[in-house]
């Protein structure tokens, strides 16, 4: 069983930062893509950022510049670096990580959700 574990959610000021972070567990052999999802409430669930093996990044039209997406294969983890944070970044996140298992199998799994609140 492949599980993911987040952290690093909490509430901050505007324009406050935050670190999330998600750890990969199971039997792995490799990871693929790596990303973060954020859905507010009342909306449909968006991606934030994304990496691929190779490192190359991909991000959210309204978090470019202010986010990076980072990611340690050693540690199965992947991060999201938030800053200059603004009230509608407020959402659960989500990461997703794709991968193959021991058995030689694809996985894609979700993180259980960390809530982030960005108010005064």
């Amino acid at each position: 069983q492949v599980q993911l574990v987040e952290s690093g959610g909490g509430l901050v000021q505007p324009g406050g930062s935050l670190r999330l972070s998600c750890a990969a567990s199971g039997s792995i052999i490799s990871i693929n893509d790596m990303g973060w999802y954020r859905q507010a409430p009342g909306k449909q669930r968006e991606l934030v950022a994304a990496i691929t093996t190779g490192g190359s990044t991909n991000f959210a039209a309204s978090v470019k510049g202010r986010f990076t997406i980072s990611r340690d294969d050693a540690k199965k983890t992947v991060y999201l670096q938030m800053n200059s944070l603004k009230p509608e970044d407020t959402a659960v996140y989500y990461c997703n990580v794709a991968g193959v298992t021991g058995w030689r199998t694809g996985f894609n799994r979700w993180g259980q959700g960390t809530q982030v609140t960005v108010s005064s």
